[in-house]
């Protein structure tokens, strides 16, 4: 299994793509896809046009956007250069009604030269390829339904809570997993609202018996402190800070 980390920070971070995740195990897919995540993509050598599935943990933009200029550009590619498979988009209620309103509205997507198969998910399991993906509802806010994705292959399994707050949703979703990528939106002294500072990724972590503990989607006061330490505070495991662009292979 490996992940890629295409963006760790939010909307308007002055160094980091928004969120963003690739994950390559029988079959690449991307988890969320927010702005400056493409640019990203592209970077790391990987054929746009050879991924079939997207997978959202909700419709934020930070989570989201980059997914028109993809579409857009997979549409011209399609049609004028070569075919590219089916494109399937997973995600929770709710995805159905938006990417139908999408494909009606924005220019030359109403009828791509592709199949594009729409799926709304719980938290019954599914597969693509070979891996086994569980998703789990998240607390984040009343207006948006948010998933977070257990993924497992070979033995091997990760988490990622995509934006939460600390709940036993969250700790069960991360039970004794090789690696969690949680939201660290904030520092421990300077919390905010509908997301996790690093103590409670340090709790989550720590209630769940991870292996190692991924901080990610900083905000910009994030930064200003030691997040890394405030999680130690709690978890006594291993912790790494995400970049853009770092990969992890297991």
């Amino acid at each position: 299994m490996k992940v890629t980390i295409l963006g760790s920070g939010t909307n308007l971070h002055p160094r980091r793509a928004a969120a963003g995740y690739l994950v390559q195990t029988s079959q690449p897919f991307l988890i969320d896809f927010g702005p400056r995540t493409l640019m990203n993509l592209l970077k790391i050598g990987i054929n746009r046009h050879r991924i079939q599935h997207l997978l959202f943990t909700h419709y934020h933009a930070d989570h989201f956007s980059d997914f028109i200029t993809f579409f857009f550009d997979a549409v011209c590619h399609a049609r004028y250069v070569r075919n590219r498979p089916d494109l399937t988009v997973i995600g929770p209620k709710g995805t159905k009604k938006l990417f139908r309103s999408i494909f009606k509205t924005f220019p030359a997507f109403d009828k791509p030269p592709f199949q594009v198969i729409l799926k709304e998910v719980d938290t019954r399991s599914f597969t693509i390829g070979t891996t086994r993906i569980t998703p789990r509802p998240m607390t984040h806010t009343d207006q948006q339904t948010c998933l977070g994705y257990r993924v497992e292959h070979r033995g091997r399994c990760f988490a990622y809570s995509g934006d939460a707050c600390y709940s036993s949703n969250l700790v069960r979703l991360c039970r004794d997993v090789d690696l969690a990528i949680l939201d660290c939106s904030f520092p421990s002294n300077r919390p905010g609202a509908a997301h996790m500072h690093a103590g409670d990724c340090g709790k989550v972590a720590e209630e769940a018996g991870v292996k190692h503990l991924m901080l990610s989607h900083f905000y910009p006061v994030a930064e200003r402190y030691d997040v890394k330490k405030q999680a130690a505070h709690i978890f006594r495991g291993k912790i790494s800070l995400a970049r853009d662009l770092m990969s992890l292979n297991w």
